[in-house]
Formats: structure tokens, C-alpha cells, sequence
């Protein structure tokens, strides 16, 4: 069994600035790639990806932490990490049944900000900025502040939409990253939503441990351990990302007692092998983060060249089961387009089922038959 590496990759194309600066958050995000000269000194570009950074600042913003950046292969065009936040001139060329908003969120809004699509959770769109941005991004219809149609948010409106929701039992913050903001304003909002009594947890969904695990601080953990129970979905894609920063970032976040699971993306020329998923999902493991959700790429617009087929998915699960831990394999799903919430998609590990009960395959392909409870409770069951 080859072992499992976390590697540091400072201060790579940053030589001259000083360790201090190198893990202050500030400065991470302060010293983002977010133009194209930034990036030409650098990366040497192909023709797809200039003509995609020229045209980014009129659909979703390029911006790239110094931490993430320095995991890109400046050589190679087809890097996986380049192909995650890097424009490229697909990015305009849009697919019949893509969509503006794939998941119906601005149907389900009952106040500006608050989408509540399943009886017992809301999703709070708390802030239209992330550290970074991903070029498949769900929401990019309203995050990064330059396309046309803007996040609106009412903060007040939606604490009192949740006041009078008794039956909101779980609220998903997102956005954006509600990480990026200051540990002030992030204590605010926890601390009210904990204050209404039918609220039992919150999560926050967050690629900040990932693009900037410098944010990950002592101070931001004392203040997110006060307000339990609290689940964090961070946001890996491929085993690179998981450097020795984001091991111990993680690690200052189960050590205060948060629970966390990780949200891939399937992404084409990213993670769409089942060597490359079979090592980030082991890699998480060793930070203490389940992996939870394997997601096909959502029909956003301009997403087409980085999403695979459905099958590429199925073929992978059907890869981990039965060759690495149970607790290492993530639940492959599907946003039902439009608005239909998440549907797990599986393997077909049923091979026939009738009244006598059902026959299984497993992972090596034997079968097994499975009784239905009518026959073992038949005499010659007793």
C-alpha cells in the first residue's frame, strides 16, 4: 500500500514574501490571481484559457488564492486544478438543457436569500463572495459581484421567517463562503440562529479550508465550538488539494468538536477516474472528513466540457465498493434539474426481485439470494 503524502507548496511562486505573510489569511486573499496579466507571469496559457480570463468579467469573476494557485502545473494546460479555476473559452458556449439556475433555488425563495425546498431545512445565502472561484460553480449566476443578476440577501427578514417555521429543524448557511467573513460577524450569526429554539443544528457549506486553510484559525475554531451541534461540508475534489496546510486546518476543526463531510464534484479531466477518487476519498479519511456527496456536475451554463456522463459516475462507485472502506465512499447524486432536490444514484446491485424475495449481486459479481419476510415467516422457515 503506497503512502499517503501531504505536501507544503510554499512558498512556490511567492519566493520573496515572508512566512508570516505566507499564512496570514489577509494576505492570501489580498495577493489573489484575479487578472490576466497576474496570471501570464506566472502560467504560460493556452489559447482556451486567455480567451476565457478576457471574457470571465462579464460571468463569474476569476479569483485565485495564492494557496490553491501554487498547486497548478504551469505547464500543463490539462493540469486539474488549472481546469477547476481558470477560465476557458467553453465557459460561452452553453448547452440546450443548461440552465442559469440548475437547482431552482430563486423559485423556492420565500424571502431573498432563504431557500426552503425540503419540509425541514433551509439553505441561507448569506454572502455572494468565496476566497475563490470554481468555473462550475452552481451559483454562478449571483456570486463574484459581475454578473448581471445580483445576490440579494435580507438578513432580518429571514431570522423571522425562521422564527415562524417551526418545522425548520436544520439550516444549511452557504453562498458564497460565510467563512470569509469576520469572526465578529460570523459569531452574530450563528449566535441568532442558535437563539430560536426549533433550530437543532447548522451547517455551513465551505471551500475555505481548502482555498484558504490560513483562515482556519484558533480563534475561529473557539468561536464556531460554541455551537454545537455544527457540521461543516468542506469542498475537495482531487488529492492534490489536500495539502499539509488544509491536513492541519481540518484538524483544528475536528479537534473543536465539528463534523465533517466532503462535497465532490465529478468533473471531467478532474476526478473522473476511480484511482483518482480512490485516493482522495482514503486522503479524507486521514484528515477526520467523511466523504458524503459525489455530485454530477449541475446543467450550469457553460459547464459542458467539464461534465462527464452518468455512467462515469456509476462506474466509479462501483469501483470503491468493496475495495476501500465503507466510510470512504461518498453517495453519488444527482440535483434533479430544476429544483428536484438530490437523487442518489447507485450501481444496480439488484439483480431480480419477486414475491419470494430478492436476488443481489456483490461487488465481485456473485449473487445472493435474500429471502422476503413473508417467506421466513412461512413453516418451513420455523
Amino acid at each position: 500500500m503506497s503512502e499517503i503524502v501531504f505536501k507544503s507548496h510554499a512558498p512556490g511562486f511567492w519566493p520573496n514574501d515572508t512566512p508570516d505573510q505566507w499564512n496570514n489569511h489577509i494576505w492570501q486573499l489580498k495577493n489573489r490571481i484575479t487578472s490576466l496579466s497576474a496570471l501570464e507571469q506566472h502560467v504560460e496559457l493556452c489559447e482556451e484559457e486567455r480567451a476565457g480570463v478576457l471574457l470571465s468579467g462579464n460571468k463569474l469573476a476569476m479569483a485565485i488564492t495564492p494557496h490553491f494557485f501554487n498547486l497548478i502545473d504551469k505547464n500543463d494546460p490539462d493540469c486539474p486544478i488549472r481546469r477547476q479555476v481558470i477560465p476557458r473559452i467553453e465557459e460561452t458556449l452553453t448547452d440546450p438543457a443548461e440552465m442559469s439556475d440548475p437547482c431552482g433555488e430563486d423559485s423556492h425563495m420565500p424571502v431573498p436569500g432563504l431557500v426552503h425546498r425540503y419540509p425541514d431545512r433551509v439553505l441561507f445565502l448569506v454572502t455572494d463572495r468565496c476566497a475563490a472561484y470554481c468555473r462550475y460553480c452552481t451559483r454562478s449566476r449571483v456570486v463574484s459581484g459581475v454578473s448581471e443578476q445580483k445576490l440579494e440577501t435580507q438578513w432580518e427578514a429571514a431570522f423571522d421567517y425562521l422564527e415562524k417555521t417551526p418545522s425548520v429543524r436544520d439550516v444549511l448557511i452557504s453562498g458564497g463562503d460565510a467563512l470569509l467573513f469576520s469572526d465578529a460577524r460570523l459569531d452574530r450569526l450563528l449566535s441568532r440562529l442558535h437563539a430560536i429554539p426549533h433550530i437543532q443544528f447548522v451547517r455551513i457549506g465551505s471551500r475555505i479550508p481548502i482555498f484558504l486553510p490560513q483562515r482556519i484559525t484558533p480563534e475561529l475554531c473557539a468561536i464556531l465550538k460554541k455551537y454545537h451541534p455544527l457540521f461543516i461540508s468542506i469542498h475537495a475534489n482531487h488529492p492534490k488539494e489536500l495539502t499539509s496546510e488544509v491536513r492541519d486546518a481540518l484538524g483544528r476543526l475536528a479537534d473543536s468538536g465539528i463534523v465533517m463531510g466532503n462535497q465532490s464534484v465529478l468533473l471531467s479531466g478532474v476526478n473522473d477516474s476511480v484511482d483518482i477518487q480512490k485516493e482522495l476519498v482514503q486522503k479524507l479519511l486521514m484528515c477526520r472528513v467523511r466523504p458524503y456527496y459525489l455530485y454530477q456536475c449541475d446543467l450550469i451554463e457553460g459547464s459542458s466540457h467539464l461534465r462527464t456522463s452518468l455512467q462515469k459516475g456509476i462506474d466509479i462507485i462501483e469501483g470503491l465498493r468493496g475495495h476501500t472502506s465503507g466510510y470512504a465512499i461518498p453517495q453519488f447524486v444527482i440535483d434533479g434539474p430544476g429544483g428536484g432536490g438530490k437523487i442518489p444514484i447507485n450501481p444496480d446491485y439488484v439483480i431480480n426481485h419477486d414475491d419470494g424475495g430478492i436476488t443481489l449481486r456483490n461487488y465481485e459479481g456473485k449473487r445472493f439470494h435474500y429471502p422476503s419476510a413473508s417467506r421466513v415467516d412461512s413453516p418451513e422457515y420455523r
